[in-house]
């Protein structure tokens, strides 16, 4: 039996609308098309991921919060989706309670990575779609990982919640988690006709350089109508060029796992 890569990537950005959730969806497809077995972890309380693949909130109710509440196996939470090689661990508004319900709970900050121990060894990577927020869950994202992909829109607000953002991952790669490196920031929803993509593209490479992905996701159509039919792009329409960014990156990635 091959050995499993174990390879945890957190995908987060405090922002909303920046194609978090559309990448995680559509890389872990990409991924799993190139033969790697590979698992999402919904743990955005909008429950986007879980939708994106169709999954109905009436089969949630073995949900990422039922596991971190104890009621349900982690076994039992996960869900294969019409895609060969992809499960995923769905969620439901019920999770925006744990902060408040964790408030006095030891150790808190190591819930998720406690629950992810158990099965990762059966999985090459595994995605964790966080909120848009920088609260207790994406806390626990990012002690529970070995990398950080931060999507970022290349509109002209986007270099401010970056700041803050690795402002944060510093913070936790101090007193949380000191084997967390940041594997890359994903430029997304770039229109080659506004100036201001260009300009924002050119910056963030000036100021990360080789941290930033080689691939560009495009603002794209047909990505945005996607989850609308339970799919991801990649099954929606593969030759688009959302699908073809999106299989360029899974390339980067796998690229990337000979230094692991």
């Amino acid at each position: 039996m091959t050995k499993k890569l174990n390879k945890i990537i957190a995908v987060a950005n405090q922002k909303g609308g920046v194609g978090k959730t559309t990448s995680v969806v559509n890389l872990a497809t990409a991924l799993a098309a190139c033969d790697r077995n590979t698992l999402i972890i919904d743990s955005d309380p909008q429950g986007n991921a879980s939708t994106g693949f169709g999954i109905k909130y009436s089969e949630r109710d073995a949900d990422l919060y039922s596991v971190i509440c104890g009621k349900t196996n982690i076994i039992d939470s996960i869900k294969p989706t019409m895609i060969p090689k992809l499960d995923i661990i769905p969620t439901s508004p019920n999770l925006s309670a744990l902060e408040q319900e964790l408030v006095n709970v030891d150790n808190r900050e190591y819930i998720i990575r406690n629950l992810i121990d158990q099965i990762k060894d059966k999985y090459d990577y595994i995605f964790i779609d966080c909120p848009p927020s920088l609260g207790l869950i994406t806390l626990n994202a990012l002690c529970a990982v070995e990398s950080l992909i931060i999507p970022l829109q290349t509109e002209y607000y986007a270099l401010e919640g970056l700041t803050q953002l690795i402002n944060t991952f510093d913070s936790v790669k101090k007193n949380f988690n000191n084997n967390i490196t940041l594997q890359g920031i994903l430029l997304t929803m770039y229109d080659k006709r506004n100036k201001i993509s260009e300009m924002v593209s050119n910056d963030v490479r000036h100021h990360f350089n080789n941290q930033v992905f080689k691939t560009v996701i495009p603002r794209n159509v047909r990505v945005s109508e996607a989850p609308s039919y339970g799919q991801p792009v990649l099954m929606y329409d593969i030759s688009c060029p959302g699908s073809q960014a999106y299989a360029s990156l899974a390339g980067e990635i796998i690229n990337q796992e000979k230094d692991l």
